[in-house]
């Protein structure tokens, strides 16, 4: 396969499992709405192309759906449509999928073009145990011989993947994800007619939102929880509401095309995950000036809630301490937080400046 004569990334290639919900999707289909308006061509490789994400594809992006979400999809379909297709760069959306990455490099060799992978979630995983934080800790530092350029989300997760990876600093960017934007004639769910406590993401095990039902009856009855999300522990979650006889006051209501009118209204948003990346719920949430509570689960919280005027941060192991500080901001009357902006406004250029330096290259 000969190289590209091309000194700029005209021709960008990336994929993704399907499109049920996930943060790491939606943010990769704001970059590629991007990344088409300034005029490159985009090739998307889905799995599944059902779900509710794909209403968000942005016009003009090339895809090709390969019939299943199965990862070990990916792991043959991507090497053999960047051999066919022979892009300018690959971008790997996430940590999840680097492993796509490495087959597209080891099947390619010399000839495969650069690529680029974000890091989404945090590398270092206290929820693991040890065998499994072995093997993990193992594979993060493989990755310098696969992967071409390493974008990570802010300052501190930059610094993370310069010591799990062993990625030198010369190949780690610093680019916030592009902020959502309003969904004009998106639906917002039913919401409870009083004051109520938000949480927003896939309802899977990562993301712990049994600790935030748990919390429940300790809190003020006339608050409700709303979580906003789709995910295979829908089952477990609705039988834990209905045990601990919460169905008047939880409700699932699913995954929300626009979930920014639901943060603005939620007195509080909480995130109870073991680990995260950048949570983008947090940044939203702050804009919003709808205060947060949230696990200590990245590196990264520190750097989006600097300040006990914004929320708080508790261990994520600790019941007692989500308790006193949801009570603390559900309290009648509690100030809300001076808006935030968030960042990543020229996240789209930003990429694309630098896959146009590691194509020139």
């Amino acid at each position: 396969m000969p190289t590209s004569p091309s000194t700029t990334a005209r021709h960008i290639l990336t994929y993704a499992q399907s499109w049920r919900g996930g943060g790491v999707e939606r943010v990769q289909l704001r970059l590629l709405r991007d990344w088409v308006a300034a005029g490159r061509r985009a090739t998307l490789v889905i799995g599944d192309p059902n779900g509710p994400l794909a209403a968000e594809l942005p016009d003009g992006v090339e895809t090709i759906a390969l019939g299943s979400a199965g990862y070990r999809r990916l792991l043959t379909a991507v090497p053999r449509q960047v051999a066919r297709l022979r892009p300018d760069l690959i971008f790997c959306p996430g940590n999840h999928y680097t492993s796509v990455a490495a087959a597209t490099r080891l099947r390619l060799g010399s000839v495969c073009p650069p690529i680029v992978a974000k890091v989404s979630n945090a590398m270092v995983r206290p929820d693991q145990h040890f065998p499994v934080a072995q093997g993990y800790r193992a594979w993060l530092r493989l990755h310098p011989y696969f992967i071409t350029h390493v974008v990570a989300m802010t300052p501190a997760m930059a610094s993370e993947a310069t010591t799990a990876m062993g990625m030198p600093a010369g190949r780690i960017s610093v680019i916030a994800n592009p902020p959502a934007r309003a969904i004009p004639g998106a639906v917002t769910p039913a919401l409870p007619n009083g004051r109520f406590l938000l949480g927003v993401g896939r309802l899977e095990p990562q993301k712990r939102w049994e600790r935030l039902i748990d919390a429940m009856p300790q809190l003020d009855p006339t608050i409700a929880l709303v979580i906003l999300g789709e995910g295979g522990q829908r089952p477990a979650l609705e039988a834990q509401i209905a045990a601990l006889g919460l169905s008047n006051r939880v409700s699932l209501p699913g995954h929300a095309a626009d979930p920014l009118p639901v943060i603005a209204r939620a007195a509080v948003a909480a995130l109870v995950s073991d680990f995260e990346g950048v949570p983008g719920v947090l940044r939203e949430a702050l804009a919003l000036g709808t205060p947060v509570v949230t696990t200590d689960s990245s590196i990264a919280v520190h750097e989006i809630v600097t300040g006990p005027a914004l929320g708080t941060i508790v261990p994520a192991g600790d019941p007692a301490a989500l308790i006193a500080a949801l009570g603390h901001w559900l309290a009648p009357g509690r100030a809300r937080p001076v808006a935030v902006p968030q960042p990543g406004e020229n996240a789209g250029s930003d990429y694309l400046a630098l896959f146009d330096r590691l194509v020139e290259r």
